[in-house]
């Protein structure tokens, strides 16, 4: 079963920018001016996005000098993912059962 912390984490990786972040960030590891080159967006914009993504638990953050750099968390994209398969399981079992309520 999604929990509430699963339905945020979804709504923050709905965002077609974020998503976008977080592709690039499975690949490499990247500062803001590299994502800002990647995407197009604008510093600002970007920053916010970032910010997001950070108090969500999905990246976290690695000084560089004047440059903070990207890391995706794996384990955070491991964790859904495996509650869509549990409920893709679910589904599958349902439906090979044919199990369905009765209406009154």
């Amino acid at each position: 079963m999604l929990t509430s912390v699963d339905t945020d984490l979804m709504r923050v990786l709905a965002d077609p920018l974020r998503l976008r972040i977080v592709t690039l960030l499975a690949h490499e590891t990247l500062c803001t001016t590299h994502l800002v080159e990647e995407t197009g967006a604008k510093q600002t914009n970007l920053s916010n996005h970032m910010r997001v993504l950070r108090e969500a638990g999905v990246v976290d953050t690695e000084p560089c000098g004047r440059f903070t750099y990207y890391r995706l968390r794996p384990e955070v994209i491991e964790a859904l993912a495996g509650r869509f398969a549990a409920l893709a399981q679910t589904a599958r079992v349902t439906a090979e059962a044919n199990l369905k309520r009765s209406c009154p």
